[in-house]
């Protein structure tokens, strides 16, 4: 194990992660916010720790193996989310402990959109911005870490999509090749955040909201700049702006790099991919169902307003973005219940959506179907097939081996809440938004986390990194084979 050359890579990271800690300190100047000395404080006490991790291991360049890739990309996420809540500590505008900053960054970081702070109309715009941008690059290193790391890692189903990545990753080692990517994947992830900014911009946010909306918006995180998150704008505009960018962004970015780099556009690509096709269908499926469940409730006065909200949060919370236009936790139980679990299934592989993923979901479906057909027909040999391509059972076992430890860490996480004290429900939403990267959940929980204790925040934190990094590939570093040489 090359932890010399590890530590390196990792400090470096670092250094470079405190670069974030700068745009909040020109938004400060810009809007006389007086948050700005706080955030360049930050960005000093964040680089002097990078710096002084990397000098003393800066002449360890190794080459690195996959064994070594699962431990930089735990560090990655953990080492950044524990430098994320510097600005929080030192900042003067928010109050927050020790727990609370680590939760609002890993929160941030993961996509999660999960908040601790209440009166967000009231903070100073660098951190707002701060908050979003967070979310921004925790988004575009989910992408990185799903399409360029994971296939290689053999993390269960996501080696389907070895083939398709922009860029040849097919051997074990952590070669130049997945920085070909990453850069691929940046220009895409890019581009989506300007046309979603200007779209925001152009539909009457001003400027400001519309660029910390994107951030959070491309990235599927939910964090808001208002405490009525996009409710606050009471547009239609602006709600169908959101709802088609988390739909883009709950797509495999792969698939897009693929349709942008042709010669002609083309819908083809996104057609034929069995996975998208299931995606559009489930979100279909649900806005389908919420609106008729509102509709014979009589929730709202017009069949308009009633068609917004459904596919609004039918979207929001199935994609795991989290956003909110109305309080869905007040609906009729069935659909507030049947979103939360609806972000299991999350979004596409490969993009920057949580949960299950709808590959995984997909095959554990295929799988259940050839059982089934095993009992009538026992001696009969049927292979599971995505679209004209069977697969090798070794990736079913995968997701069968990635579906039965994603149920036992769920199970363990809920029984550690009740343990400090929950009630089942917040108990049980919270998990669920923890490790589906979702955000709000129902109970306590519902609008804000502020109010649990400092023992389920901790908690939080680390089914937040569960859900992230794909549980196995935090998993696999407690197993006593993985320090073996």
């Amino acid at each position: 194990m090359e932890l010399r050359s590890i530590i390196r890579i990792v400090a470096m990271l670092i250094g470079l992660f405190s670069l974030t800690m700068l745009p909040p300190v020109f938004i400060a100047l810009i809007y006389q916010d007086g948050g700005g000395n706080d955030f360049l404080a930050a960005f000093f006490v964040t680089l002097l720790i990078g710096f002084f991790s990397w000098y003393p291991n800066r002449h360890h360049k190794r080459e690195l193996k996959s064994r070594e890739g699962f431990l930089i990309v735990v560090l990655f996420w953990t080492t950044l989310g524990s430098v994320g809540a510097i600005p929080f500590l030192m900042s003067t505008s928010v109050d927050m402990n020790l727990a609370t900053a680590f939760f609002e960054s890993f929160s941030g970081l993961t996509t999660t959109g999960a908040t601790t702070i209440t009166a967000l109309d009231d903070l100073p715009k660098s951190i707002l911005f701060y908050r979003q941008m967070l979310q921004w690059f925790g988004g575009m290193g989910i992408i990185v870490l799903a399409v360029a790391v994971l296939p290689m890692l053999g993390i269960g189903g996501m080696q389907l999509y070895r083939a398709e990545t922009p860029g040849p990753v097919k051997d074990s080692k952590m070669t130049p090749r997945i920085a070909e990517t990453a850069k691929a994947l940046w220009y895409v992830y890019l581009c989506l955040t300007i046309a979603c900014m200007l779209a925001f911009w152009l539909a009457g946010m001003n400027l400001f909201d519309a660029l910390g909306h994107s951030f959070s918006t491309v990235s599927i995180g939910g964090f808001s700049t208002y405490d009525a998150s996009m409710g606050h704008f009471e547009s239609e505009a602006i709600n169908i702006i959101t709802v088609v960018f988390l739909i883009i962004s709950g797509i495999n970015y792969a698939l897009h790099f693929t349709a942008f780099s042709a010669k002609q556009f083309s819908l083809a690509v996104y057609s034929k991919d069995p996975e998208v096709r299931a995606f559009l269908f489930i979100q279909v499926a649900l806005t389908t169902i919420c609106f008729a469940l509102l509709m014979g409730h009589d929730i709202y006065s017009t069949i308009e307003a009633t068609f917004s909200h459904a596919l609004f949060q039918a979207v929001s919370i199935s994609t795991t973005a989290g956003f909110t236009t109305t309080s869905f936790a007040d609906w009729p139980l069935l659909l507030p219940v049947l979103l939360i679990f609806s972000s299991f299934i999350g979004g596409c592989a490969g993009s920057t959506g949580g949960g299950l993923k709808v590959i995984r979901v997909l095959l554990l479906n295929l799988q259940g179907q050839r059982e089934l057909k095993r009992l009538v027909h026992p001696k009969a040999v049927y292979k599971i097939k995505l679209g004209e391509k069977a697969l090798p059972d070794r990736v079913v076992e995968a997701v069968w081996g990635f579906f039965s430890t994603y149920a036992l860490v769920f199970i363990i996480c809920m029984l550690a809440l009740l343990m400090t004290g929950m009630d089942q429900i917040s108990a049980f939403s919270s998990v669920v938004a923890m490790l589906n990267n979702l955000g709000p959940g129902l109970g306590e929980v519902a609008l804000h986390f502020n109010d649990v204790s400092d023992a389920s925040k901790w908690i939080m934190v680390i089914a937040m990194l569960f859900g992230r990094l794909e549980v196995f590939t935090l998993l696999v570093l407690f197993t006593p084979v993985f320090w073996k040489n």
